[in-house]
């Protein structure tokens, strides 16, 4: 079953395969990607200097997915280039919002 992000939990939405797919920024998450990418913050350091790589995008959008099972890491990593950077800047903001405000 399918739902709609929810903006307020700091979800957002990414297409892969042609099926919106919903990004949620849950502790367990953002912790893999953490282990991932390094500390968070200085994720959000990066990306507000405009320095956040296309791998750290990708790998953070990975880590939220909430269909991890269903897809692999390369489908996610082709699903971020087919969106392109500004089709990435809303989930991408999204996603780094929650990891600054937290999500309600």
């Amino acid at each position: 079953m399918t739902h709609s992000a929810n903006s307020y939990r700091g979800e957002a939405t990414l297409t892969v395969d042609g099926t919106p797919q919903i990004l949620r920024p849950s502790f367990a998450a953002l912790v893999s990607a953490e282990d991932e990418l390094g500390p968070l913050f200085a994720l959000v350091e990066r990306a507000g200097d405009g320095q956040l790589k296309l791998a750290e995008m990708a790998g953070l959008f990975w880590h939220c997915l909430e269909a991890q099972d269903q897809f692999t890491r390369d489908q996610i990593e082709a699903a971020t280039i087919e969106a392109g950077l500004a089709g990435c800047a809303k989930p991408l903001r999204a996603l780094l919002g929650a990891i600054l405000q937290g999500a309600g």
